[in-house]
């Protein structure tokens, strides 16, 4: 499923970068296609210190 979406989402990029009218478009495309992605990642590394520090050593 996941996939399906990852190819149906780089269609989608595509067609947005041929349709592009300059450079700058091109380069807000991919910043705002994978910002998503690294803010979840940032998000889930947060979680996972503050776990590991609130458990302490063992």
């Amino acid at each position: 499923m996941k996939f399906l979406s990852l190819l149906i989402q780089q269609s989608n990029i595509e067609k947005k970068m041929a349709e592009a009218p300059d450079g700058s478009y091109e380069i807000g495309v991919v910043i705002g296609s994978y910002l998503p992605f690294v803010v979840l990642a940032g998000i889930a590394y947060a979680i996972y210190h503050y776990n590991k520090k609130k458990r302490g050593p063992q």
